[in-house]
């Protein structure tokens, strides 16, 4: 079981096409890609929003456990 939770930072581990919102066009999510989940579709399967800076939504794809990683913004405390 993963500890990723609706609302967290991830970015992918490897490339994955996409369909961009607005155009339809394909494109591609590049490894380190950073999005954030929405939801959990399945377990270990997420809905992942991708936005540009303005956060605008360009893509948002159905992404496995094992192509996400999850990012950290705060150290964890070493107990002494």
């Amino acid at each position: 079981m993963s500890n990723i939770n609706e609302y967290d930072l991830v970015a992918l581990t490897d490339e994955q096409a996409a369909t961009h919102k607005t155009s339809l066009e394909t494109i591609q999510l590049q490894r380190g890609q950073i999005g954030t989940v929405v939801m959990r579709l399945a377990p270990e399967v997420w809905l992942v929003d991708f936005a540009d800076g303005q956060g605008n939504t360009y893509a948002m794809e159905t992404i496995s456990t094992a192509q996400l990683l999850l990012l950290h913004q705060e150290p964890i405390a070493i107990p002494a």
